[in-house]
């Protein structure tokens, strides 16, 4: 007798929804050969090929394609059960994931993240960081973090915390020899750490004066695509750096770095935790929210 998972069926959606064995077996938190075996043995019971596959891509036969059509409503239907019977537990428990970008995924670690785990330990997390903003329902993820600007107008947003703001600075030791840049157009005659952003473009330092947007193209001896890193640069006075103002806020507290045209660096809008509407979500997702909820208020007051 042949016997069929729910696994199989939301492994198949993943591949056809990712159009990648790589990146449905991160979203569904397996390994790449784990998740081919998978399809090799299901397609083996079904007599089928459902994907066609070369070393570079992977595309939906026919009969895959049509195997998702008409199973896709129905897996819908089922996890939706399975949401309700979740909602029900005493105790919190499953896996959360969330989508955010680096910088916020600093922020919301431990406020968020940390503490979620501390109350419910039943929980589990998986967070994602990256520079593309992505379809959160369309990657299998629960929660997305992001600017509120970028969240998509049909999610339900939580604002996470007070409005955000970019530092410029650099080290009591490279100001002394090369002296304080007074106005962004300063910075030409400086050494700028510079950023490369995921699609590979060189971040323009963002100002605002008198409320008008000034980008500037600085220039330096060295260029990296992770502020952590970039900070190790900034302390090391190799040049003047340009950060969310929460990645060196300590810094600045201490005194190892100094800020620069503070007056030109106005407000952010705040990060958001944002997630689509959902009837009866698992414990889980409701008590994440509810902690969510809790630090917004935390924040505004």
């Amino acid at each position: 007798m042949r016997s069929y998972s729910l696994a199989d069926f939301d492994a198949v959606l993943a591949i056809g929804r990712r159009g990648s064995f790589r990146a449905a077996a991160l979203d569904l938190g397996v390994s790449t050969t784990a998740l081919s075996n998978m399809i090799a043995k299901l397609e083996s019971q079904l007599g089928v090929r459902l994907f066609n596959r070369t070393t570079r891509s992977v595309a939906l036969t026919d009969a895959g394609r049509r195997f998702i059509e008409q199973v896709s409503p129905a897996l819908t239907d089922i996890h939706q059960a399975l949401d309700t019977v979740r909602a029900q537990q005493d105790t919190p428990a499953g896996t959360l994931r969330i989508n955010t970008f680096a910088t916020a995924g600093r922020e919301v670690l431990g406020p968020l993240v940390l503490e979620c785990l501390k109350r419910f330990p039943e929980i589990r997390i998986d967070l994602v960081t990256e520079g593309n903003l992505v379809d959160i329902v369309a990657h299998g993820f629960d929660f997305g973090i992001r600017s509120r600007n970028l969240v998509p107008s049909d999610m339900i947003a939580i604002p996470l915390g007070p409005p955000r703001r970019h530092a410029v600075v650099a080290s009591p030791d490279y100001l002394a020899e090369r002296g304080k840049p007074h106005v962004p157009a300063d910075l030409a005659r400086h050494d700028c750490i510079r950023t490369r952003l995921p699609n590979g473009a060189l971040l323009r330092w963002q100002f605002e004066a008198e409320g008008q947007p000034v980008q500037v193209d600085v220039d330096g001896p060295l260029t990296l695509d992770e502020a952590s890193l970039a900070r190790i640069a900034v302390l090391a006075s190799v040049g003047i750096g340009y950060f969310m103002e929460s990645d060196v806020r300590e810094d600045i507290a201490a005194g190892r770095l100094a800020r620069l045209l503070a007056a030109w660096t106005p407000p952010l809008a705040p990060i958001c935790l944002y997630y689509p509407s959902r009837r009866n979500p698992p414990a889980a997702f409701r008590v994440f929210v509810e902690l969510a909820r809790e630090l917004a208020r935390a924040g505004a007051e």
